[in-house]
């Protein structure tokens, strides 16, 4: 990756030019990346008081937002990068723990799902915290908490939904794709050498067998098996008859996940603030939104994003972005707690 700074009074004309220019020169140079742009220099998480509750020195409920697929990955858009949603998650519950004032979080959730693996993490340092803590969550599900997303609100002591909100999708995908029947339309051959029949499980560059899908196969029941474990664990209220229509990989509203057991309450913001502060055995309370430098800060709404939005996209401002990389030609297999079949 190369990293370019301009001088910032030059014409913006006159930068632009000379980024595509050097970038049409090396692009015969191999894989790279260029970003150009600019950023603050301090990037560590502020908080800003959005709900006060008008008395002096109150104790805190911090809103810990989750937004967009989970990746365990930075997500870079065409004229942005946001941060990794694994590490972003990591710094607001370090902060929310070390801080005395903060007596519970509230995990806003509006996330279609993400990778197995980003999933677990991130559910793991939800573990973490609490017990670290001993501070209670709330997880907050917005427009979507599915799959991953509401694989995460397994981690919280109690679950709002909005009646509007999508959820469940409890289950794991896996997409293939293979390149080799077009491939061998337009006579190009591949071969692979391999220290087993199913190393090249899933390569695009060849066809699955039988004994690839059945390897394939034993990997998603181990991770589906794994999210129910989560499941009756977070959930033991869900009746036994219904426990299967619950986890059978279908989304409902949050009406319906109160009815099927698996949300606590139908509310909004203000009743998870509520239930934070029951939780936390605090009359009044403030409520804070913790966010990175640069962000407009003005509601508890402020950064309430779609899910397919990242709410880090206003940290930094990039004049351009050029990837040169042949992975997109490459794509891997993955495994995925997502209620849509999307790549991140």
């Amino acid at each position: 990756m190369i990293s370019i700074e301009l001088n910032h009074h030059a014409p913006v004309r006159t930068r632009l030019s000379h980024i595509l220019a050097l970038c049409l020169a090396l692009t015969g140079c191999g894989p790279m990346t260029f970003i150009v742009g600019m950023s603050p220099g301090d990037q560590a998480i502020k908080s800003t008081v959005v709900e006060d509750s008008g008395r002096w020195f109150s104790p805190r409920v911090a809103i810990v937002d989750v937004t967009g697929t989970i990746v365990n990955a930075h997500r870079r858009g065409l004229i942005s990068q946001g941060d990794n949603p694994v590490e972003l998650l990591h710094e607001k519950l370090e902060m929310a723990r070390r801080d005395p004032s903060v007596k519970a979080i509230i995990l806003r959730l509006n996330t279609p799902g993400g990778g197995v693996g980003a999933s677990h993490t991130m559910y793991g340092m939800l573990g973490r915290f609490k017990k670290q803590s001993a501070k209670p969550v709330v997880a907050l599900m917005m427009d979507v908490a599915a799959s991953g997303g509401y694989y995460l609100a397994c981690g919280a002591d109690t679950i709002v939904a909005y009646p509007t909100t999508i959820t469940g999708s409890i289950g794991v995908i896996v997409q293939t794709i293979s390149l080799k029947p077009a491939m061998d339309r337009i006579g190009i051959h591949t071969e692979a050498f391999t220290t087993g029949p199913n190393k090249d499980a899933g390569s695009p560059l060849s066809t699955l067998t039988d004994e690839h899908r059945a390897v394939l196969r034993t990997l998603i029941d181990d991770f589906y098996q794994r999210f129910l474990d989560v499941v009756r664990q977070a959930r033991p209220n869900i009746p036994p008859d219904r426990f299967a229509q619950a986890t059978d990989g279908r989304v409902v509203t949050g009406g319906d996940a109160l009815d099927l057991g698996l949300v606590d309450h139908i509310g909004d913001l203000y009743t998870a603030f509520d239930l934070a502060q029951q939780l936390a055995g605090i009359e009044h309370a403030d409520l804070i939104l913790y966010h990175r430098p640069m962000q407009h800060v003005a509601s508890p709404y402020a950064l309430a994003p779609t899910s397919h939005m990242s709410a880090a996209t206003q940290t930094q401002i990039n004049l351009a972005q050029f990837n040169f990389t042949g992975s997109l030609a490459r794509p891997a297999v993955q495994f995925y707690y997502l209620w849509q079949p999307q790549l991140p």
